[in-house]
């Protein structure tokens, strides 16, 4: 009996470490090449009309965390194939809760980006990995489709795995070229927000809703969204490059 007892708490403390203990920095050409991926994901087109469905995963998201955050209650989520998404929530029409739940979306992404590029910066690889698979796992509780819940399945099956079955440098590889898509990838949303905008489209985004809700410009609530992704992406940048 002791002996069981003992092997489990071994177990645990080994699974501990391996969660939350610090890997080694990879080589500084490993950075640059994750770099060089993410980018060439979110800049082309084709390449950019699929992954953008992780990008409305973090957006989305970040809507559905601070609604329940500021009290809301939180009916759904729905991801759909164009890339759109909506997150339906309950409670008071106006208010900080709401302003803050409806500026959560264009900003969740960047600022998940730059929170995952200061857990590399400190060596904490396996433990992004994780923490990115439990908020999918916690997420895909509410998904209200079919299409958002396979997407989500697919990508938190993606990280469990990689988390999983590879060895710290396939994770450290991996990890760096999610964060740098995030960074990268949360630039651009607002950039075709603000294109949509100019054609006389996109009524009801964000910015407008949070210009009816606030009484301020929507071009505000925009320059909030540039500020935010730009700063992140250079924040961000510095700490994954170890400037």
């Amino acid at each position: 009996m002791e002996s069981a007892t003992t092997t489990a708490s071994a177990s645990l403390a080994s699974l501990w470490d391996r969660v939350f203990g610090t890997q080694p920095d990879p080589d500084q050409w490993v950075v640059i090449a994750a770099a060089a991926v993410a980018l060439a994901v979110v800049v082309p087109y084709r390449p950019w009309r699929l992954a953008r469905n992780a990008i409305t995963i973090a957006h989305e998201g970040g809507h559905g965390l601070v609604a329940l955050l500021t009290g809301r209650r939180l009916d759904g989520i729905r991801l759909h194939s164009d890339t759109s998404g909506l997150t339906v929530s309950r409670g008071r029409p106006t208010g900080l809760g709401m302003i803050l739940t409806a500026a959560a979306g264009y900003t969740a992404p960047p600022l998940l980006g730059l929170g995952g590029a200061a857990l590399l910066a400190v060596g904490h690889i396996t433990a992004l990995l994780w923490l990115a698979t439990a908020l999918l796992v916690a997420m895909l509780v509410m998904i209200r489709n079919a299409y958002g819940a396979l997407t989500v399945v697919i990508t938190g099956g993606t990280f469990l795995l990689v988390s999983w079955l590879t060895g710290p440098q396939v994770q450290a590889a991996f990890a760096y070229v999610v964060v740098w898509f995030l960074l990268l990838g949360g630039v651009r949303p607002a950039f075709e927000l603000q294109a949509k905008r100019r054609r006389g489209g996109a009524g009801d985004s964000d910015a407008d809703q949070l210009s009816r809700l606030t009484h301020v410009p929507a071009g505000m609530w925009l320059f909030l969204f540039h500020a935010v992704s730009l700063c992140s992406l250079i924040g961000g940048g510095q700490w994954l490059l170890g400037l």
